[in-house]
């Protein structure tokens, strides 16, 4: 795998958290209650489709890091969850704040770990159990091109939701970052 290759997760990573800083932005004067209205929507409300994104998030980077590569920015406190959390805990982080503050941390941690990698990491293999214990193996850019599209998906019905609440995020499009 070549060095653009890897350019181009280090650039999804800065979109990403380019694009979250904003959507957390959008979310901030809505308040509480209208974050966790719930709106129909496959985790329900706002707050909670951004909690399954940053868990989601974490158990992904749990899998890159359990690879033969080692990686000193995907350590045990940067993957850390909250007891008893797996990717469907929609209540595991209930307070705002520490939501918005968690979802900064592990952004700038994406952006380290991906700062570190090797392009040799994207053509090994994956091997790993998923959500329902079944044995996965494929290549790791192609876990890689899904952690980012699963990102894009998630914060796709979060502006969704928020149009509903009468909040326009504005352009998320990925080539307004050039």
């Amino acid at each position: 795998m070549g060095a653009a290759f890897s350019d181009n997760y280090r650039f999804l990573a800065k979109y990403n958290r380019w694009m979250n800083q904003r959507l957390y932005a959008a979310c901030e004067p809505l308040g509480d209650e209208e974050r966790q209205r719930q709106r129909g929507a496959f985790f329900g409300s706002i707050h909670h489709t951004l909690t399954h994104l940053l868990l989601a998030d974490r158990l992904w980077l749990h899998r890159f890091a359990s690879q033969q590569t080692r990686f000193a920015a995907l350590d045990a406190t940067a993957l850390a969850l909250p007891p008893g959390v797996d990717y469907v805990s929609i209540d595991a982080y209930p307070d705002w704040s520490e939501l918005r503050q968690a979802r900064d941390a592990l952004d700038e941690v994406i952006e380290h770990w991906l700062a570190e990698m090797k392009p040799d990491f994207l053509g090994s293999t994956m091997l790993y159990a998923n959500t329902k214990g079944v044995a996965r193996a494929h290549p790791a850019w192609q876990a890689m091109t899904h952690f980012f599209n699963h990102q894009t998906h998630h914060r796709g019905q979060a502006t969704t939701l928020l149009m509903q609440a009468g909040v326009d995020v504005g352009v998320t499009d990925l080539i307004a970052l050039v």
